[in-house]
């Protein structure tokens, strides 16, 4: 119970300062608003740009098509390099699998610069197409150990049942595979969606258009140098988090299965 109110508490703050009309820290411990107003969500919600276009509606819409796109291209190649590393023996195998983890080591400022003049050069920049590149590279690496991992777990009696059918690699992979996979591959691409919806600092530095940004760097403009207007933040904050909440109670099922179910089912 105690654990719960600890965990719970700094939410109910978020929340209170959301709902309260004040663009500061409201006194007191009550995490229970004094004046509840919507004031904030309207602000935040109906921000529009110097032409008079409905701006945040794009903004969520860039981050959905940026982070959905991660996820789609990190799933798809890291499934089938997961799969070649899980059964196949070759050369430099181990040494590839451990630099996957090691280029997690790095921060992502650490290759802003880097990505930056590549993506310059690629006329890239203030584009949601490097944008999702840039995240693609980030997260494929860990999509493919973990995948790896998974694949693994699977016996690779499956496959060659499969094979003296007569079925190709290919209809192996995509038709038995893949299916026995699918609680891995949602978790994978759940943490690719999740990591490009959060990320900040690379989408701050390679975005420079306000049409092409996305809610990580919106709500940072509302922290400012000299203030910071906290009930919008906090409005914001919950908007920007309502999407992903909903996708978790959406892949609730698939989220459980990945911690129950294995590659034969009896």
């Amino acid at each position: 119970m105690l654990a719960t109110g600890a965990v719970l508490y700094p939410v109910l703050w978020v929340v209170k300062m959301a709902l309260s009309p004040s663009q500061g820290f409201a006194g007191g411990a009550s995490p229970i608003p004094t004046t509840v107003t919507l004031e904030n969500f309207v602000a935040v919600a109906s921000t529009t740009s110097a032409d008079g276009h409905w701006l945040f509606v794009r903004q969520l819409c860039n981050s959905l098509a940026v982070a959905s796109a991660t996820a789609v291209v990190g799933v798809t190649v890291a499934a089938t390099a997961a799969w070649s590393l899980s059964r196949w023996r070759f050369y430099g195998r181990e040494g590839m699998i451990s630099g996957f983890l090691l280029t997690q080591m790095f921060p992502s400022v650490l290759m802003s610069i880097p990505l930056y003049l590549l993506l310059d050069a690629l006329h890239l920049l203030d584009s949601l197409t490097g944008l999702v590149l840039v995240y693609a590279t980030t997260s494929v690496p860990f999509s493919i150990w973990n995948l790896k991992g998974y694949f693994d777990t699977i016996p690779v009696e499956l496959e060659e049942a499969a094979t003296l059918d007569g079925a190709s690699r290919w209809t192996t992979f995509t038709k038995i595979i893949l299916p026995l996979a699918r609680p891995a591959l949602v978790v994978t691409g759940l943490f690719s969606f999740m990591t490009a919806w959060n990320e900040f600092i690379l989408a701050a530095t390679l975005i420079g258009d306000e049409k092409a940004y996305t809610l990580p760097v919106v709500l940072n403009g509302y922290v400012g140098e000299f203030g910071a207007e906290w009930g919008k933040f906090s409005a914001g904050a919950i908007l920007v988090s309502i999407p992903v909440i909903g996708l978790f109670f959406f892949l609730q099922k698939q989220l459980v299965e990945g911690l129950t179910s294995g590659g034969v089912k009896g």
